[in-house]
């Protein structure tokens, strides 16, 4: 990480207790996030590095009927 005052790098998780397979996360942000054959989500394990990734997983987020979904640090376990 360099000095330059950047964020950390994220990663988009899931809480597959409070996940009920909507689907909308995928809809959003289908770069990051597949759906198994029930419905539920497949997430990319890359860190968030490019913006415009970044921006549309934040909007995942924020648009999870059961809030499942969250950013955390890259660095992070868990």
């Amino acid at each position: 990480m360099s000095g330059d005052g950047a964020q950390p790098a994220r990663r988009l998780v899931v809480n597959p207790l409070l996940c009920d397979g909507a689907g909308y996360c995928a809809e959003i942000v289908p770069e990051l996030i597949g759906l198994d054959d029930w419905g539920y989500p497949m997430l990319r394990p890359a860190p968030l590095d490019d913006e415009t990734v970044l921006r549309h997983a934040t909007r995942a987020v924020a648009q999870c009927p059961r809030a499942a979904l969250m950013l955390t640090r890259a660095a992070d376990r868990g």
